[in-house]
């Protein structure tokens, strides 16, 4: 478990869940981890935190047009969301929501990278990002899947400085020695429409039996448990078509 009280610019930092049913989701998700979420607050758009233990952990908002589909996204740390929004552009991303300030909590914005998936940054100010993460029903690691890794790799190195450490199936993107995230080819089985997208992955000690209460609480697992060198996952639908990983990672030897 670790509480986190700060992140470096280019860590992940958070992840919220966009809605069209915030009730059922509250309920579904408090189910498969225990998560707590007070009512959206008016002046932002209804906007709330999942909370475990008495820390944030996500958030939750609804969506604002029945077109969008709920989804998990996905944001990434930044000093400067400003500075971050013009290496986006000149790495040939798209500003999807300029940096916004919300209140005092901090500074948002969304981009859709070069390749095609969509990602956040948070400047934090009051709302620190995820204060528990990396232990049960908490979140652990985001993972891009991409239909053109080299791009990728390419516009996060840009924008984030991010270095590459890659297997001939696998990416984790490093900084300064340390790996922060995945990224992968996009199944095939996914629709050649899909385009690539950021999906996290939350702590399970026991991800089939996880993914089985998920599966009891509505949700479907499309990708059952299996094994790799750092442990075992399982990839989670929920009751709305939300994406999600639930991840037993090894110790560290």
């Amino acid at each position: 478990m670790t509480v986190k009280t700060s992140y470096a610019p280019g860590e992940p930092i958070w992840v919220d869940l966009g809605s069209h049913d915030v009730d059922a989701s509250r309920a579904f998700y408090g189910g498969l981890f225990g998560w707590t979420a007070p009512p959206g607050m008016d002046d932002f758009g209804g906007y709330t935190n999942f909370e475990l233990d008495g820390h944030r952990v996500a958030g939750l908002m609804p969506l604002m047009s029945p077109e969008q589909p709920p989804a998990w996204s996905c944001y990434v740390c930044t000093a400067d969301a400003q500075k971050t929004t013009e290496l986006v552009e000149k790495a040939g991303g798209t500003v999807i929501a300029p940096p916004m300030d919300v209140g005092a909590l901090g500074t948002m914005a969304v981009y859709a990278e070069a390749a095609g998936a969509f990602f956040g940054v948070w400047q934090p100010g009051q709302h620190v990002g995820a204060e528990l993460i990396d232990s049960e029903g908490t979140l652990t690691w985001i993972e891009l899947g991409t239909r053109d890794q080299p791009r990728s790799d390419e516009f996060y190195g840009s924008v984030f400085g991010w270095g590459t450490e890659s297997t001939s199936d696998y990416t984790e993107f490093t900084q300064e020695g340390s790996s922060v995230a995945g990224c992968m080819d996009v199944p095939p089985n996914v629709p050649a429409e899909v385009p690539g997208y950021w999906m996290p992955y939350f702590t399970a000690a026991d991800p089939a039996a996880q993914g089985a209460r998920a599966e009891q609480l509505g949700g479907t697992v499309v990708a059952p448990m299996m094994d790799f060198p750092g442990g075992r996952f399982c990839v989670v639908q929920d009751p709305h078509g939300a994406m999600f990983g639930l991840l037993d990672l090894k110790a560290s030897a």
